[in-house]
Protein backbone atom coordinates (compact mmCIF):
# COMPACT_ATOMS: atom_id res chain seq x y z
CA UNK A 1 0.00 0.00 0.00
CA UNK A 2 3.15 2.17 -0.05
CA UNK A 3 1.73 3.58 -3.56
CA UNK A 4 -1.41 5.05 -1.65
CA UNK A 5 0.75 7.41 0.54
CA UNK A 6 -0.13 11.40 -0.09
CA UNK A 7 3.11 12.66 0.40
CA UNK A 8 2.07 16.59 0.99
CA UNK A 9 4.98 18.16 -0.70
CA UNK A 10 4.85 15.59 -4.27
CA UNK A 11 0.94 16.32 -4.11
CA UNK A 12 0.20 18.97 -6.87
CA UNK A 13 -2.50 20.70 -5.84
CA UNK A 14 -0.96 21.12 -2.25
CA UNK A 15 2.12 22.61 -4.12
CA UNK A 16 -0.25 24.99 -6.13
CA UNK A 17 -1.77 25.92 -3.22
CA UNK A 18 1.44 26.78 -1.54
CA UNK A 19 3.01 28.80 -4.09
CA UNK A 20 -0.08 30.56 -4.20
CA UNK A 21 0.05 31.40 -0.82
CA UNK A 22 3.19 32.64 -0.68
CA UNK A 23 2.76 35.18 -3.91
CA UNK A 24 -0.37 36.03 -2.19
CA UNK A 25 0.94 36.98 1.02
CA UNK A 26 4.27 38.49 -0.68
CA UNK A 27 2.03 41.01 -2.39
CA UNK A 28 -0.47 41.24 0.50
CA UNK A 29 2.16 42.49 2.86
CA UNK A 30 2.83 45.64 -0.26
CA UNK A 31 -0.49 46.25 -0.27
CA UNK A 32 -1.34 46.45 3.44
CA UNK A 33 1.76 48.85 4.17
CA UNK A 34 1.70 50.98 1.04
CA UNK A 35 -2.22 51.34 0.71
CA UNK A 36 -3.78 50.10 3.68
CA UNK A 37 -6.01 46.96 1.28
CA UNK A 38 -6.28 43.52 1.62
CA UNK A 39 -5.67 41.34 -1.18
CA UNK A 40 -9.64 40.76 -1.32
CA UNK A 41 -10.11 44.22 -1.26
CA UNK A 42 -7.48 44.71 -3.80
CA UNK A 43 -8.88 41.81 -6.29
CA UNK A 44 -12.27 43.29 -5.60
CA UNK A 45 -10.98 47.02 -6.87
CA UNK A 46 -8.78 45.59 -9.74
CA UNK A 47 -11.97 43.84 -11.50
CA UNK A 48 -14.08 46.54 -10.87
CA UNK A 49 -10.91 48.88 -12.57
CA UNK A 50 -11.56 46.28 -15.82
CA UNK A 51 -15.21 45.80 -15.44
CA UNK A 52 -16.81 49.13 -13.98
CA UNK A 53 -20.53 48.38 -13.06
CA UNK A 54 -19.89 44.71 -12.04
CA UNK A 55 -21.98 42.88 -9.94
CA UNK A 56 -20.72 41.15 -6.57
CA UNK A 57 -21.59 37.99 -7.64
CA UNK A 58 -19.43 38.60 -10.54
CA UNK A 59 -16.61 39.79 -8.90
CA UNK A 60 -16.93 35.94 -6.72
CA UNK A 61 -17.34 34.13 -9.97
CA UNK A 62 -14.28 35.89 -11.89
CA UNK A 63 -11.91 35.59 -8.41
CA UNK A 64 -13.15 31.89 -7.08
CA UNK A 65 -13.62 34.34 -3.26
CA UNK A 66 -16.82 33.39 -1.95
CA UNK A 67 -19.97 36.06 -1.32
CA UNK A 68 -18.89 36.48 1.99
CA UNK A 69 -15.65 37.86 1.46
CA UNK A 70 -16.21 39.79 -1.84
CA UNK A 71 -19.41 41.24 0.23
CA UNK A 72 -17.03 42.65 3.00
CA UNK A 73 -14.46 43.62 0.94
CA UNK A 74 -17.26 46.01 -0.83
CA UNK A 75 -18.47 46.92 2.65
CA UNK A 76 -14.84 48.11 3.39
CA UNK A 77 -13.83 49.67 0.44
CA UNK A 78 -17.55 51.61 0.61
CA UNK A 79 -16.59 52.39 4.03
CA UNK A 80 -13.19 54.14 2.75
CA UNK A 81 -15.08 56.17 -0.41
CA UNK A 82 -13.18 53.83 -2.98
CA UNK A 83 -16.62 52.11 -4.58
CA UNK A 84 -19.69 52.76 -4.58
CA UNK A 85 -22.81 50.84 -5.17
CA UNK A 86 -25.32 51.41 -7.56
CA UNK A 87 -29.05 49.55 -8.50
CA UNK A 88 -28.76 47.40 -11.03
CA UNK A 89 -31.25 48.38 -13.66
CA UNK A 90 -31.33 44.48 -14.85
CA UNK A 91 -32.26 43.08 -11.62
CA UNK A 92 -33.17 45.48 -8.53
CA UNK A 93 -32.15 42.84 -6.18
CA UNK A 94 -28.44 43.61 -6.80
CA UNK A 95 -26.32 46.58 -7.22
CA UNK A 96 -23.49 47.38 -9.52
CA UNK A 97 -20.00 48.23 -8.38
CA UNK A 98 -18.20 51.59 -9.69
CA UNK A 99 -14.89 52.56 -8.90
CA UNK A 100 -15.16 55.94 -7.44
CA UNK A 101 -12.78 59.02 -7.95
CA UNK A 102 -10.93 58.03 -5.30
CA UNK A 103 -10.94 54.25 -5.95
CA UNK A 104 -9.54 55.13 -9.85
CA UNK A 105 -6.79 57.17 -8.12
CA UNK A 106 -5.72 54.47 -5.89
CA UNK A 107 -5.87 51.87 -8.66
CA UNK A 108 -3.77 54.34 -10.68
CA UNK A 109 -1.43 54.05 -7.90
CA UNK A 110 -1.15 50.42 -7.18
CA UNK A 111 -1.22 48.52 -10.43
CA UNK A 112 2.33 49.88 -11.63
CA UNK A 113 3.28 48.37 -8.42
CA UNK A 114 1.51 45.58 -9.02
CA UNK A 115 3.28 44.55 -12.61
CA UNK A 116 6.39 45.88 -11.15
CA UNK A 117 5.88 43.00 -8.34
CA UNK A 118 4.68 40.03 -10.98
CA UNK A 119 7.66 41.75 -12.70
CA UNK A 120 10.08 40.80 -9.81
CA UNK A 121 8.91 37.40 -9.41
CA UNK A 122 8.78 36.25 -12.64
CA UNK A 123 12.46 37.90 -13.67
CA UNK A 124 14.42 34.28 -12.96
CA UNK A 125 12.03 32.40 -15.66
CA UNK A 126 12.41 33.15 -19.75
CA UNK A 127 8.92 34.40 -21.65
CA UNK A 128 8.79 30.73 -23.12
CA UNK A 129 8.71 29.47 -19.75
CA UNK A 130 6.17 32.03 -18.61
CA UNK A 131 4.16 31.35 -21.76
CA UNK A 132 4.04 27.60 -20.94
CA UNK A 133 3.43 28.15 -17.11
CA UNK A 134 0.36 30.27 -18.46
CA UNK A 135 -0.95 28.07 -20.90
CA UNK A 136 -0.27 25.08 -18.23
CA UNK A 137 -2.39 27.12 -15.78
CA UNK A 138 -5.25 27.75 -18.00
CA UNK A 139 -5.74 23.80 -19.39
CA UNK A 140 -5.17 23.12 -15.12
CA UNK A 141 -8.30 25.11 -14.65
CA UNK A 142 -9.91 23.70 -17.77
CA UNK A 143 -9.35 20.25 -16.64
CA UNK A 144 -10.52 20.96 -12.76
CA UNK A 145 -14.15 22.58 -13.87
CA UNK A 146 -14.37 19.10 -16.19
CA UNK A 147 -13.88 17.07 -13.27
CA UNK A 148 -16.32 19.22 -10.97
CA UNK A 149 -18.99 19.34 -13.85
CA UNK A 150 -18.49 14.98 -14.18
CA UNK A 151 -18.70 14.80 -10.36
Amino acid sequence: MADALLRLDDFLPFRLSITSNLVSETIASAYQALFGLSIPEWRVVAVIAEDEGITQQAVGARTRMDKVTVSRAAIALTGRGLIERRLNPDDRRSQRLHLTTSGHQLYAQIAPKALDLERRILARFSAAEIATFTSLLARMDEATLAVVADG
